[in-house]
C-alpha cells in the first residue's frame, strides 16, 4: 500500500517518519540483495538448498522421459518398445516365427521378417489386424503399413566352377 508523499504539504510527523522507514527498508532490502549475489558469485554461483528447484538431480526413468520428450523422441520410442514387447502384442507361437527388423518413422511403415514364406503369407492376412492392435497401444497413425518378409534365402556362392550370370542350380539343370 502506497504511503503518502514526504513531498506534499500537510504531513505529521508520524507520517514523515512512516515515509522515512520505509524508504529506508527498501534501501537496506537493495543492498541486502546486492551483498548475497556478490556472496553466490565469490562461492562459485548458486548453491543447493534444503528445497527442490531445477538443479537437483533427477530419477533415471524422469531423466529419461525428459530426454525423449525434448528431442521428440516419442514415436521412435514407442516403436522400440513394441519391437521388445512383440511377443506380448502378436501371441508367443507367432513371434517364434516372425520378428520385427524397423521401423520407417517418415513413412510409418513396420517391417518384419518371417522365418518360412507359410508365416510371412500368415501375417499378411493378420497385418490389418496387428496395425489397428499397434495403432491402439502407441497412438492412432503411429504404424500405418507392416511390411511382411519372407525368409531369405543362403548366400549364393562363389567359386571357380560357377557360370557367370547364373541364378542357381535350376538354371544349370534346367
Amino acid at each position: 500500500m502506497p504511503g503518502p508523499d514526504p513531498s506534499a504539504p500537510g504531513l505529521s510527523g508520524v507520517d514523515l517518519a512512516r515515509v522515512a522507514l520505509r524508504a529506508a527498508r527498501e534501501q537496506a532490502k537493495a543492498r541486502g540483495e546486492e551483498v548475497r549475489k556478490k556472496k553466490q558469485a565469490r562461492r562459485g554461483g548458486l548453491r543447493s538448498g534444503a528445497r527442490a528447484d531445477g538443479r537437483d538431480p533427477l530419477p533415471l526413468g524422469a531423466a529419461v522421459h525428459r530426454l525423449i520428450t525434448e528431442r521428440g523422441w516419442e514415436t521412435p520410442a514407442a516403436v522400440g518398445g513394441v519391437m521388445g514387447r512383440w511377443p506380448q502384442l502378436v501371441g508367443p507361437e507367432v513371434a517364434q516365427h516372425c520378428e520385427p527388423k524397423s521401423y520407417d518413422e517418415d513413412e510409418r511403415v513396420l517391417t518384419v521378417q518371417c522365418d518360412s514364406t507359410a508365416w510371412a503369407t500368415q501375417l499378411r492376412l493378420l497385418a490389418p489386424q496387428l496395425v489397428a492392435r499397434l495403432n491402439a497401444d502407441l497412438g492412432h497413425g503411429t504404424v500405418k503399413l507392416i511390411k511382411v518378409l519372407g525368409p531369405m534365402g543362403p548366400p549364393r556362392p562363389r567359386g571357380r566352377l560357377r557360370a557367370p550370370g547364373s541364378k542357381g542350380p535350376g538354371d544349370t539343370y534346367g
